[in-house]
């Protein structure tokens, strides 16, 4: 059965600022998306260097060099779903609805409002993970989904392990 990782808006000028559970859940996943803002180079090749196999888009925050090596939005297929992957969309949550619908997603995963949250929409699951590292506020979060018979069991959790929500995506 497959595990995914989730991050977004790590926000770093020199590493991927993940320690216990959240290292713990880059290095183990078999799959990690991260919906951008690494920032700086230096921060998504750490990210590399951590995770088997990354799914990263840029966003916002990241310089040139960044956005030139990754692309704006991009479909992960893992654990029996379909990821469709952006930084942020306008429109809030009905434009990452549509951007869902688009790309016959499953799930939305998206970053940019630094705030952990799951949204479940008529057609789709909106998944932002919160930032690990600069959570500007709000709780610091990150994501962990684990494929099960027909579904997948998700968790936001904090930094250090601590259960925020717990949530099932229906795949059948």
């Amino acid at each position: 059965m497959t595990t995914i990782a989730i991050f977004s808006d790590t926000h770093s000028s020199a590493g991927h600022c993940l320690a216990g559970a959240t290292l713990d859940a880059a290095r183990e996943a078999d799959v990690v998306i991260h919906a951008g803002d690494f920032t700086s180079t230096a921060a998504l090749e750490a990210f590399q260097d951590e995770c088997e196999l990354l799914y990263p888009v840029h966003g916002n925050a990241d310089n040139m060099a960044v956005r030139d090596r990754l692309p704006t939005t991009r479909v992960v297929e893992a654990g029996g779903a379909r990821f469709a992957v952006t930084h942020r969309r306008d429109g809030g949550e009905m434009g990452l609805v549509m951007f869902g619908r688009s790309h016959d997603a499953d799930v939305v995963v998206s970053g940019h409002t630094h705030r952990p949250t799951v949204v479940d929409a008529e057609d789709c699951v909106l998944l932002n993970p919160g930032s690990h590292a600069d959570p500007r506020g709000n709780r610091p979060g990150f994501a962990v989904l684990e494929e099960t018979d027909g579904s997948l069991e998700g968790e936001i959790r904090e930094p250090e392990g601590t259960l925020i929500e717990s949530f099932e995506i229906d795949l059948e």
